[in-house]
């Protein structure tokens, strides 16, 4: 089983204090010969539905020294298991979970935010300190 990454917990800390149950830890995509670890599955129910909403969270701390190269390996990933999940778990929605540092200094490039844009990536942004959920991004 990989390493979790160095932000993990205060990721997932942060998604139950926010009200979510987390479910996988990790989270196993399979599909036909695919098998594959998200690092989170979270459930929230919601009051107004009978069924709460589902989330696979990949957590990503971007401590590599090119933030464009720990970028690249985190898009790949996130768009394997999207599509993977699509398959799969179509009931799941996938997201990226980065902290509020990394939300500003790398995401905050405005050629990364084009990207996220045009590919419609979902990202968690956490406040590492805190362990809270500062903003979801779909």
């Amino acid at each position: 089983m990989p390493a979790a990454d160095i932000i993990h917990d205060a990721v997932k800390n942060a998604l139950i204090k926010d009200g979510w149950t987390i479910t996988a830890d990790p989270y196993v995509i399979k599909y036909k010969d695919a098998k594959l670890l998200a690092d989170l599955g979270a459930e929230r129910p919601l009051a107004a539905e009978r069924a709460g909403r589902k989330i696979i969270v990949e957590i990503k701390s971007f401590l590599g020294p090119s933030p464009f190269h720990d970028f690249k390996l985190a898009l790949g990933q996130y768009e394997l298991y999207r599509r993977l999940l699509q398959l799969s778990a179509p009931d799941r929605k996938l997201f990226l979970a980065i902290s509020d540092l990394v939300n500003v200094g790398i995401f905050g490039r405005e050629s990364i935010q084009e990207i996220v844009e045009f590919l419609q990536l979902s990202l968690l942004v956490v406040d590492l300190s805190k362990e809270e959920i500062v903003q979801w991004i779909n």
